[in-house]
Protein backbone atom coordinates (compact mmCIF):
# COMPACT_ATOMS: atom_id res chain seq x y z
CA UNK A 1 0.00 0.00 0.00
CA UNK A 2 0.88 3.62 -0.97
CA UNK A 3 1.23 5.64 2.11
CA UNK A 4 1.72 9.73 1.80
CA UNK A 5 3.45 12.16 3.92
CA UNK A 6 1.34 14.63 5.81
CA UNK A 7 2.22 18.06 5.01
CA UNK A 8 3.89 20.05 7.51
CA UNK A 9 5.52 23.81 8.29
CA UNK A 10 9.03 22.86 9.46
CA UNK A 11 10.67 24.05 6.19
CA UNK A 12 9.05 27.21 6.04
CA UNK A 13 10.13 27.28 9.77
CA UNK A 14 13.83 26.55 8.58
CA UNK A 15 13.34 29.84 5.99
CA UNK A 16 12.13 32.10 8.19
CA UNK A 17 15.02 31.05 10.82
CA UNK A 18 17.22 32.28 7.91
CA UNK A 19 15.69 35.60 8.37
CA UNK A 20 13.12 35.57 5.29
CA UNK A 21 10.08 37.53 6.79
CA UNK A 22 7.95 35.92 3.96
CA UNK A 23 7.62 32.89 1.85
CA UNK A 24 5.76 32.40 -1.56
CA UNK A 25 4.73 28.78 -2.65
CA UNK A 26 4.06 27.76 -5.65
CA UNK A 27 2.19 24.38 -7.48
CA UNK A 28 1.56 24.23 -10.85
CA UNK A 29 -1.92 22.59 -12.22
CA UNK A 30 -2.86 21.39 -16.05
CA UNK A 31 0.27 20.85 -16.96
CA UNK A 32 -0.65 17.46 -18.66
CA UNK A 33 -4.44 18.41 -19.93
CA UNK A 34 -5.01 18.45 -23.30
CA UNK A 35 -7.40 21.86 -23.07
CA UNK A 36 -7.00 24.65 -21.12
CA UNK A 37 -4.35 26.23 -19.71
CA UNK A 38 -1.77 25.82 -17.26
CA UNK A 39 -2.26 27.80 -13.70
CA UNK A 40 0.03 28.12 -11.33
CA UNK A 41 -1.21 28.90 -7.44
CA UNK A 42 1.17 31.04 -5.51
CA UNK A 43 0.01 31.50 -1.31
CA UNK A 44 2.41 33.72 0.71
CA UNK A 45 2.42 32.57 4.17
CA UNK A 46 4.63 34.28 7.26
CA UNK A 47 6.06 32.75 10.57
CA UNK A 48 2.24 34.17 12.39
CA UNK A 49 -0.36 32.43 10.38
CA UNK A 50 -1.02 29.92 12.71
CA UNK A 51 -1.86 25.89 12.23
CA UNK A 52 -3.04 25.56 8.56
CA UNK A 53 -6.49 24.09 7.75
CA UNK A 54 -7.38 20.78 9.00
CA UNK A 55 -7.50 18.04 6.26
CA UNK A 56 -4.69 19.71 4.08
CA UNK A 57 -3.32 17.85 1.59
CA UNK A 58 -2.05 18.10 -1.81
CA UNK A 59 -4.48 18.73 -4.52
CA UNK A 60 -4.06 15.57 -6.43
CA UNK A 61 -4.76 13.46 -2.87
CA UNK A 62 -7.90 14.80 -2.28
CA UNK A 63 -11.67 14.42 -3.96
CA UNK A 64 -12.96 17.58 -5.35
CA UNK A 65 -15.39 18.16 -2.42
CA UNK A 66 -12.60 17.89 0.30
CA UNK A 67 -10.48 20.36 -2.06
CA UNK A 68 -13.99 22.80 -2.29
CA UNK A 69 -14.53 22.67 1.58
CA UNK A 70 -10.92 24.06 1.84
CA UNK A 71 -10.81 26.58 -0.59
CA UNK A 72 -12.36 29.17 1.92
CA UNK A 73 -10.32 28.03 4.80
CA UNK A 74 -7.40 28.13 3.01
CA UNK A 75 -7.62 31.74 1.79
CA UNK A 76 -8.27 33.00 5.22
CA UNK A 77 -5.24 31.07 6.49
CA UNK A 78 -2.66 32.68 4.00
CA UNK A 79 -1.93 36.63 3.74
CA UNK A 80 -2.32 36.38 0.07
CA UNK A 81 -2.81 34.33 -2.69
CA UNK A 82 -2.90 34.27 -6.66
CA UNK A 83 -3.15 31.90 -9.49
CA UNK A 84 -1.20 32.44 -12.75
CA UNK A 85 -2.65 31.45 -16.15
CA UNK A 86 -1.14 30.56 -19.42
CA UNK A 87 -3.05 29.60 -22.33
CA UNK A 88 -3.17 26.53 -24.79
CA UNK A 89 -2.20 29.03 -27.40
CA UNK A 90 1.33 30.51 -25.34
CA UNK A 91 1.63 26.89 -24.47
CA UNK A 92 1.60 25.55 -28.08
CA UNK A 93 3.44 28.51 -29.15
CA UNK A 94 6.16 28.67 -26.80
CA UNK A 95 6.43 25.27 -24.76
CA UNK A 96 5.46 24.36 -21.60
CA UNK A 97 8.44 25.40 -19.21
CA UNK A 98 8.23 28.97 -20.69
CA UNK A 99 4.45 28.49 -20.00
CA UNK A 100 4.72 28.07 -16.86
CA UNK A 101 7.49 30.58 -16.11
CA UNK A 102 4.93 33.19 -17.71
CA UNK A 103 2.13 32.05 -15.66
CA UNK A 104 4.35 31.75 -12.46
CA UNK A 105 5.47 35.24 -13.11
CA UNK A 106 1.62 36.71 -13.73
CA UNK A 107 0.73 35.57 -10.38
CA UNK A 108 3.77 37.32 -8.88
CA UNK A 109 2.80 40.36 -10.38
CA UNK A 110 -0.99 40.37 -8.58
CA UNK A 111 0.45 40.13 -5.23
CA UNK A 112 0.63 43.21 -3.08
CA UNK A 113 3.59 42.86 -2.12
CA UNK A 114 6.09 40.56 -3.26
CA UNK A 115 7.55 37.63 -0.92
CA UNK A 116 11.36 38.03 0.22
CA UNK A 117 11.53 33.85 -1.30
CA UNK A 118 10.21 31.29 -3.42
CA UNK A 119 9.55 27.73 -2.12
CA UNK A 120 8.72 25.69 -5.87
CA UNK A 121 7.89 21.81 -5.86
CA UNK A 122 10.51 20.19 -7.59
CA UNK A 123 13.65 19.99 -8.71
CA UNK A 124 14.13 22.68 -11.33
CA UNK A 125 13.82 26.30 -11.01
CA UNK A 126 11.23 26.88 -14.02
CA UNK A 127 10.31 30.26 -12.29
CA UNK A 128 13.64 32.33 -12.66
CA UNK A 129 15.47 30.35 -15.43
CA UNK A 130 14.73 31.80 -18.49
CA UNK A 131 17.20 32.75 -21.37
CA UNK A 132 16.54 35.59 -23.43
CA UNK A 133 15.17 34.97 -26.82
CA UNK A 134 13.57 36.69 -29.28
CA UNK A 135 11.01 33.90 -29.69
CA UNK A 136 10.13 33.40 -26.17
CA UNK A 137 7.37 35.18 -24.53
CA UNK A 138 7.17 38.66 -22.91
CA UNK A 139 6.92 37.83 -19.25
CA UNK A 140 5.68 40.32 -16.77
CA UNK A 141 8.19 43.18 -15.28
CA UNK A 142 8.28 41.62 -11.74
CA UNK A 143 11.36 40.60 -9.14
CA UNK A 144 11.25 37.49 -8.81
CA UNK A 145 12.84 36.42 -4.87
CA UNK A 146 15.26 33.92 -4.42
CA UNK A 147 14.10 30.41 -5.05
CA UNK A 148 13.95 27.33 -3.18
CA UNK A 149 13.28 23.95 -4.89
CA UNK A 150 12.27 21.12 -2.73
CA UNK A 151 11.20 17.70 -4.30
CA UNK A 152 7.83 16.47 -3.51
CA UNK A 153 7.11 19.81 -1.79
CA UNK A 154 3.36 19.39 -2.54
CA UNK A 155 3.11 16.43 0.08
CA UNK A 156 5.41 17.75 2.79
CA UNK A 157 4.83 21.62 2.93
CA UNK A 158 2.05 22.56 4.03
CA UNK A 159 2.20 26.01 2.18
CA UNK A 160 3.02 24.56 -0.99
CA UNK A 161 -0.62 21.64 -0.48
CA UNK A 162 -2.18 25.24 -0.25
CA UNK A 163 -0.84 26.67 -3.33
CA UNK A 164 -1.86 23.24 -5.15
CA UNK A 165 -5.34 23.20 -3.83
CA UNK A 166 -6.31 26.98 -4.68
CA UNK A 167 -5.23 26.41 -8.06
CA UNK A 168 -6.72 23.41 -8.85
CA UNK A 169 -10.26 24.46 -7.72
CA UNK A 170 -9.62 27.73 -9.78
CA UNK A 171 -8.82 25.86 -12.73
CA UNK A 172 -11.81 22.89 -12.46
CA UNK A 173 -14.08 25.66 -11.55
CA UNK A 174 -13.13 26.95 -14.96
CA UNK A 175 -12.92 23.78 -16.57
CA UNK A 176 -17.10 23.39 -16.02
CA UNK A 177 -17.53 27.19 -16.90
CA UNK A 178 -16.31 25.92 -20.74
CA UNK A 179 -17.83 23.04 -20.62
CA UNK A 180 -21.01 24.89 -20.91
CA UNK A 181 -18.98 26.55 -23.90
CA UNK A 182 -17.54 23.61 -25.69
CA UNK A 183 -19.94 21.14 -25.31
CA UNK A 184 -19.27 17.86 -25.97
CA UNK A 185 -15.66 17.11 -24.91
CA UNK A 186 -16.67 16.16 -21.42
CA UNK A 187 -14.83 18.83 -19.95
CA UNK A 188 -16.98 18.50 -16.62
CA UNK A 189 -15.82 15.30 -15.62
CA UNK A 190 -11.90 15.23 -17.51
CA UNK A 191 -11.20 18.94 -16.21
CA UNK A 192 -9.81 18.77 -19.98
CA UNK A 193 -7.47 15.73 -19.33
CA UNK A 194 -7.14 13.50 -22.13
CA UNK A 195 -9.72 10.56 -21.14
CA UNK A 196 -10.88 7.93 -23.95
CA UNK A 197 -14.36 10.14 -23.70
CA UNK A 198 -12.11 13.19 -24.54
CA UNK A 199 -9.95 11.44 -27.36
CA UNK A 200 -13.01 10.10 -28.81
CA UNK A 201 -14.52 13.93 -28.89
CA UNK A 202 -11.81 14.86 -30.93
CA UNK A 203 -12.35 12.26 -33.53
CA UNK A 204 -15.69 13.47 -33.99
CA UNK A 205 -15.21 17.26 -33.14
CA UNK A 206 -12.05 18.09 -33.41
CA UNK A 207 -9.78 20.18 -31.55
CA UNK A 208 -11.10 24.17 -29.52
CA UNK A 209 -9.38 26.98 -29.60
CA UNK A 210 -8.71 26.15 -26.19
CA UNK A 211 -6.80 22.60 -27.10
CA UNK A 212 -3.07 22.80 -27.18
CA UNK A 213 -2.75 21.36 -30.75
CA UNK A 214 0.72 20.94 -30.94
CA UNK A 215 0.43 17.77 -28.34
CA UNK A 216 -0.31 15.48 -31.60
CA UNK A 217 -4.00 15.01 -30.65
CA UNK A 218 -6.62 12.73 -32.77
CA UNK A 219 -7.27 14.73 -35.89
CA UNK A 220 -11.15 14.73 -36.91
CA UNK A 221 -12.46 11.94 -38.39
CA UNK A 222 -14.43 12.94 -41.69
CA UNK A 223 -18.37 11.67 -41.32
Amino acid sequence: MITHSLPHFEVEGELFAEGFVSLGALDEVGRGSAFGPCCVGLVVVDATVGPFPLGLRDSKLLSAAARDDLFEPLRHWVRDYAVGEASASEIDEFGLTSALRLAGRRALRQLSESPHVVLLDGSFDWLSNAEASLLGPEYPEVAVPPVRTRVKADLTCASVAAASVLAKVHRDRMMCELAGEFPGYDLERNKGYATPAHLAALRELGPSEHHRVSWKLPTRIAP
